[in-house]
């Protein structure tokens, strides 16, 4: 594979290409003055009368390469992290333009490089390495591009690379000149492919399958896929969750029920995962189980276990197979353990409320109280804490309900026990 330099490579090669056609063709002498090959943008030309005549080579657009870009899916999981080493697979669209001061010019110039386009469909691999590992003359700007360029690794990729002509309307035409802000000069259009720039990142990789299942006493073959009639999952899988007295956020201490299907068997695990604080916790063993429900204490550890949003997964062995049920979001809350009954407010009209809380919250996380409908963040700090104070602005007197949220998860005020459900939770008296 190449590295991030091949685009940069391709267009030298192709440059010098023309350029060595060009001679062979002994253009120079064709035209009675010299002619100079370029990659510049179309815009930074400017042909005056006495200038010689230029052909120009310049890559307008890049897309990726609609064959290799699904070669290797799915190239990530939902982590983000790399599942395969897929190449970036580009294909480069280049216009090969004439520029020239006399009459015919422009003409000779174009017929000439797509004739050297034409008899080069295809890249040779000992070409490209002739073009990086050619003498480059002291004191050119060029000097150390084309230094970097020899390590581009172009000759070297899976696939050579193809030069074709590339159908394109006067309309489009229009639009690309237009947009370029340059004066139209004949043109031939061209898409060469397929540029492969090697990933960097390492990526899993699994190991092979072994068998696929077990062996038919008679036939000694291996029985392959089971095949079952219904739309339920053999394996499994989480439905749902019911956290004590109701609620929908958790607290340390909670039950903890999962209910699903197919979750009988052995070495019952919660996983609960906190991707915002790099949490990954294991908690065993359930305190009952059985087909279709099992649940487990959430443990009240006020350090290792920070509220904020989860991803509650159910791992076990089922019918002798380990593995790893779907997650469900799982909201941990933190709960108010202390906080005053009242509050005076002060000569500027807030109040300073101190809170204590289970379990802590990390400097990491965004922490805010909400009295009433008024939301006051907390002052920054530099280590874990239950216990913070927030200054809470512009509340008039009265009596409010208090929740503590932390990374968007606030802390249970509504009693579901009762029907209708009614607030219940810590308030706060604000005096005059």
């Amino acid at each position: 594979m190449s590295s991030a330099l091949a685009i940069a490579g391709v267009t030298a090669v192709l440059r010098d290409l023309i350029d060595a056609g060009l001679l062979e063709q002994q253009l120079s002498g064709t035209l009675g003055q010299s002619v100079t090959v370029s990659a510049l943008p179309p815009d930074a030309i400017k042909l005056q009368a006495d200038e010689p005549p230029r052909l120009n080579l310049f890559l307008h657009q890049v897309s990726a390469n609609a064959a290799w870009r699904n070669a290797a899916l799915p190239s990530r999981g939902a982590d983000g992290h790399a599942l395969t080493n897929a190449p970036l697979a580009l294909d480069l669209h280049y216009l090969v333009t004439a520029y020239g001061s006399l009459d015919l010019h422009c003409e000779v110039l174009l017929g000439s490089a797509m004739q050297v386009l034409h008899e080069t469909p295809v890249l040779a691999r000992d070409a490209i390495r002739t073009v990086f590992n050619q003498p480059i003359p002291p004191g050119s700007p060029l000097a150390s591009v084309y230094q970097a360029l020899r390590g581009c690794a172009l000759a070297e990729q899976v696939e050579q690379i193809r030069i074709t002509p590339a159908p394109i309307s006067t309309e489009e035409l229009s639009k690309l000149w237009t947009a370029m802000q340059a004066h139209y000069r004949p043109t031939a259009a061209y898409q060469v492919s397929v540029v492969l720039i090697q990933a960097r990142k390492p990526a899993r990789s699994p190991l092979p399958v072994l068998t696929r299942g077990a062996k038919d006493p008679v036939t000694q073959r291996e029985l392959g896929v089971a095949v079952l009639a219904g739309t339920t999952s053999p394996y499994p899988e989480l439905e749902s969750f019911k956290l004590t007295d109701e609620r929908l956020e958790a607290l340390p201490g909670d039950t903890l029920t999962l209910h699903g299907h197919a979750l009988d068997g052995v070495g019952h695990t919660l996983r609960l995962t906190n991707l915002l604080q790099h949490v990954d916790r294991s908690i065993a063993p359930p305190g009952s189980a059985n087909a279709t429900d099992v649940a487990f204490t959430i443990p009240d550890d006020p350090a290792g276990l920070p509220a904020g949003p989860y991803l509650a997964a159910l791992q076990l062995t089922h019918n002798g197979v380990p593995g790893v049920s779907q997650p469900l979001p799982l909201p941990l809350a933190a709960l108010i353990t202390g906080i005053p009954l009242a509050v005076t407010l002060d000569a500027d009209g807030a109040i300073t409320v101190p809170v204590s809380f289970k379990p802590q919250v990390r400097p990491t996380q965004s922490v805010s109280l909400i009295v009433g409908s008024v939301e006051a963040g907390a002052a920054p700090f530099a280590a874990p804490t239950g216990a913070l104070s927030f200054l809470v602005p512009g509340l008039p007197p009265g009596d409010y309900w208090v929740r503590l949220r932390v990374d968007g998860v606030e802390s249970p005020i509504v009693d579901r026990t009762q029907t209708p459900p009614v607030f219940n939770g810590p308030r706060l008296t604000v005096n005059p």
